[in-house]
């Protein structure tokens, strides 16, 4: 997940093709041809020892042949000749190559995987193979074999599908929608998803990115780059794929209800991408976002001249969950005025099948000076009484008026059924999206973005004080299992797994024989009224399917008999099964409980999955689930709960009380954190889970344990897709004076106590801290400091424990190339001096080493004379900023100084 050397492919001085050639109907030929037609200024040289001239223009042997070395090769030669390309490409100092050709092997020992190989030793950026190519329009370059142009825009394309590609080409060219970037990446031998998210979010030209996804190798990388992306400008998705032939069978109900694609829809929701179902559906939302900015609301009028399609188009609304506007009785008022009496007088606003131009431009008029609506369709239905182009002008020039006399111009959508090419050119004119069809669609794809970037930004409740887990424990549990070769653990062991996260569980007890049972359901009886006996074997997944479990046992003898009866009905339909014995429970007896299902399953691309929803014995029946990526909180534990059709039966309905939803969201994020903890655990199935208004309790469960690849710290689990909170970092510091602190990773629930913080620290200190003065702590501002991507950065806060309040902090945010990092520091006053400022730092260049970075560096005013001070002793070497008058640059050499943190004094 880099950036490096990106530019040379969109902004190159000189390009080579490697394989031009003059044969029609040749690849060498379409992309030499594109490359001199597109308007590329810088020198672009050909190679191909079969010719010294080609197309008027010399031709040299060797990539080596052309000095100096350009910035980017082309190569469109065949398959057996590209990688000996690529690799005198490198030698010769060429920054970036895009492989067009392709190859029909794939993973190991293919071109793609030779390729990067190359991209590893060398440093060379590598496009591809098996690509269309890429273009960049701001440069003139076309660098594909796509049968259309791009125009500059501010759209950028990142596609796996070369077909995908030049369709977006076509479509656009058709539509005058320019580009500010287009880059087939093929088989990603090198450059990436992750790669190209970054640059294009960067990318001021940019307002929003076009992805087309097959698969995902990089599931960190990707998930990182997509939520900073999405932050920033929309990210519209479409993922293929999405119905496998079947599914590989899971041991578990909750590895069973995880499919592959349903996975991909957590992971584009987790990072606020917006997903599209088809090809149609995503040239729609590049028709959306090609012409409308980003807006604030979701309130729709729709303007019709036709109730039918009006009708229609509210009930497509409300299918999407969009939110129909009303009508403000001041603008129904005037719309009296101008409108015959048989009009609608509602929304949608039925302006009747004779309406004219005027009778268009005055409706949508006062529409858009209602306050009650945020964005407007306007639909045409044609009529022998009404001008479609004339009606098209009346909107384009009402939309005009809106636009100049407005500082926030509402969206308008078109629908013009029975559209003519003059009304489509007056739309493309005045860039108002138009629709065939599906403009809700289009208006719902901006709401939904602005809803899923403002959920990247929201600041979750915080958990209950009374949640401290015992780790220890429950490592203890798994490494047991583990050292005794089992893979899925005993129930006793599950019980004090799940005890040790405070996850309420009817305890288990084991009895070897049926003789055995007696006394334990005597206990469970005496204490719960009556009993659960079930089989314990490691071979039986789906205990009740085999008659593994009897229910509502009520005395010790009873019991002894149904343990007698149930191995003999195990033994005689399952006599391959390994037996173990049985286990007895307490018979829980909630008659208002709903049955719910929540667990853990393991995805081969994005690692760990949570998953929940309606649990018991048809749980696979019903497929009522849904999942989501760990980490959680208990915002993004709700939501996933809301995501489910059994959360409308979980609250209030007829004579039943409403569930305890907050403890099955409670009970959510204890699994996510049971997950971050302990990797080694594979599978976890907890069904059912009964949950009612006394709140949430485990009836059964399995757990599937592997030992972990890697060493990891708690919190640190190496399968997360999204960085966990490092709860590795958490210690506690003791000062000069003796005052302890607690010092630990940044949270997102921390945005009041670092609003409390800076409102403490004096402005003069802001300013040094910001190189600006801080007047406003606004939501935006805190929630950047508080919302960290663990895997770009690191933050870290110093606690007084007996008052709560934040005392200082440090962060230190990676670059591109995740070999150097920047830091920043800010301590409250009363706290200067006292030795707090030095321990953060040395905390700081502590994880810059333990994250193999080279550099630590910063920019210090030249009068924070202090920290200046403090860098020199700590080892850094202080400068001049060059760009920056009174600026200091300030940097810390890792390698010349490896295991400097170690070395500090305290």
């Amino acid at each position: 997940m880099t950036t490096r050397r990106l530019d040379c492919f969109f902004k190159p001085r000189s390009v080579a093709l490697v394989g031009a050639s003059s044969r029609p109907g040749s690849l060498g030929r379409a992309v030499l041809e594109n490359l001199r037609g597109g308007g590329f200024k810088g020198a672009l040289h050909l190679v191909n020892p079969r010719h010294s001239m080609l197309e008027g223009m010399p031709c040299v042997a060797r990539i080596s042949d052309v000095k100096p070395a350009p910035d980017l090769v082309i190569v469109a030669a065949p398959r057996d000749f590209v990688q000996q390309i690529v690799a005198d490409s490198a030698a010769c100092g060429v920054k970036a190559v895009v492989v067009i050709t392709a190859d029909t092997e794939h993973g190991v020992g293919s071109l793609a995987d030779r390729l990067a190989d190359i991209a590893a030793t060398t440093g060379i950026r590598i496009v591809g193979p098996n690509c269309l190519g890429l273009v960049a329009p701001r440069a003139g370059l076309d660098a594909s074999f796509a049968a259309h142009r791009a125009t500059p825009g501010d759209l950028a394309v990142i596609s796996q599908s070369g077909a995908i590609a030049a369709a977006l080409l076509a479509w656009a060219h058709e539509r005058r929608i320019g580009f500010s970037g287009l880059v087939s990446v093929g088989d990603m031998a090198d450059v990436d998803f992750a790669d190209m998210l970054d640059y294009f979010a960067f990318d001021h030209q940019t307002r929003a990115i076009l992805l087309y996804v097959e698969s995902i190798r990089d599931a960190k990388g990707f998930m990182s780059a997509a939520r900073a992306a999405a932050r920033v400008k929309p990210v519209i998705v479409i993922k293929s794929g999405r119905h496998p032939r079947a599914a590989k069978a899971a041991a578990t109900h909750t590895g069973a209800l995880a499919g592959a694609d349903a996975v991909y829809d957590a992971a584009f929701r987790r990072a606020g991408l917006l997903r599209v179902a088809d090809i149609s559906e995503l040239f729609a939302a590049a028709e959306t976002i090609g012409r409308i900015k980003p807006f604030t609301g979701d309130r729709l009028a729709i303007l019709t001249n036709g109730g039918g399609i009006g009708v229609v188009a509210v009930d497509n609304l409300l299918d999407l969950g969009g939110k129909l506007a009303e009508l403000s009785p001041e603008v129904v008022a005037r719309l009296d005025g101008i409108l015959p009496a048989t009009w609608s007088r509602a929304n949608p606003v039925d302006i009747v099948g004779d309406a004219d131009a005027q009778r268009f431009r005055l409706s949508l008029t006062e529409l858009l000076a209602d306050k009650a609506n945020d964005a407007i369709v306007v639909m045409h239905c044609p009529t022998a009484l009404s001008d479609s182009e004339a009606a098209a002008e009346a909107v384009a020039a009402a939309v005009d008026e809106h636009r100049r006399s407005s500082l926030q111009p509402k969206p308008v959508f078109a629908v013009w059924l029975g559209a003519t090419p003059g009304s489509n050119a007056i739309f493309e004119a005045a860039r108002i999206p138009n629709y065939r069809g599906g403009a809700t669609r289009g208006f719902m794809h901006l709401v939904r973005w602005r809803e899923n970037r403002d959920a990247l930004m929201a600041v979750p409740p915080s958990l209950p004080d009374h949640f401290q887990p015992d780790v220890e424990a429950a490592r203890a549990v798994v490494a047991g299992a583990l050292a005794k070769g089992q893979t899925w653990l005993e129930p006793m062991a599950i019980s004090t797994l799940l005890e040790a996260y405070d996850i309420p569980v009817a305890p288990a007890r084991f009895a070897a024989t049926p003789e055995d049972v007696a006394a334990p359901a005597c206990d469970v009886i005496a204490a719960f009224g009556a009993c659960v006996i079930k089989i314990l074997s490691p071979d039986i997944t789906h205990k009740s399917d085999v008659g593994g479990v009897v229910l509502n046992v009520e005395t010790p003898e009873a019991a002894v008999t149904a343990a007698r009866a149930m191995l003999s009905r195990v033994a005689a339909r399952r006599p391959e099964a390994r037996i173990d014995g049985v286990t007895i429970h307490p018979m829980v007896r909630r008659p208002h409980a709903r049955e719910l299902i929540a667990g853990i399953a393991e995805d081969s691309v994005f690692g760990p999955v949570i998953v929940f929803g309606r649990g018991g014995k048809a749980v696979e029946v019903i497929n009522d689930r849904a999942l989501a990526l760990p980490p959680l909180d208990l915002r993004l534990a709700h939501d996933l709960i809301e995501r489910t059709r059994v959360v409308r039966i979980l609250r209030t309905y007829r004579d039943e009380p409403a569930a305890d939803i907050d403890g099955a969201a409670l009970l959510l994020v204890k699994l996510s954190q049971l997950s971050a903890d302990i990797p080694e655990i594979r599978e976890l199935d907890l069904n059912p889970i009964l949950c009612d208004h006394q709140g949430v309790i485990v009836i059964d469960a399995r757990v599937a344990v592997a030992p972990a690849k890697s060493p990891h710290l708690y919190g640190s689990n190496p399968r997360f897709a999204i960085a966990p909170y490092p709860k590795g970092w958490e210690r506690r510091l003791r000062l000069r004076d003796g005052a302890e602190l607690f010092v630990r990773p940044v949270r997102p629930e921390d945005e009041d106590m670092y609003r409390a913080f800076f409102e403490s620290v004096p402005p003069e200190d802001l300013r040094l801290r910001f190189f600006a003065p801080v007047k406003e702590f606004s939501h935006t501002f805190v929630a950047r400091l508080t919302q960290i991507d663990y895997a770009r950065a690191f933050a870290i806060c110093a606690i007084d424990e007996s008052s709560g309040l934040m005392v200082g902090g440090v962060r230190l945010v990676k670059d591109a190339d995740e070999t150097s990092g920047e830091y920043a520091i800010l301590l409250r006053s009363d706290y200067k001096g006292r030795g707090l400022g030095w321990n953060l730092m040395k905390l700081m260049i502590e994880y810059a080493e333990d994250e193999g970075l080279t550099h630590v560096e910063g920019q210090v005013m030249a009068e924070n004379t202090n920290m200046l001070a403090m860098c020199e002793q700590l080892g850094f070497r202080v400068t001049d900023d060059p760009g920056e008058p009174g600026i200091k640059f300030v940097q810390l050499d890792l390698q010349k100084l490896p295991g400097v943190a170690s070395k500090l004094p305290i």
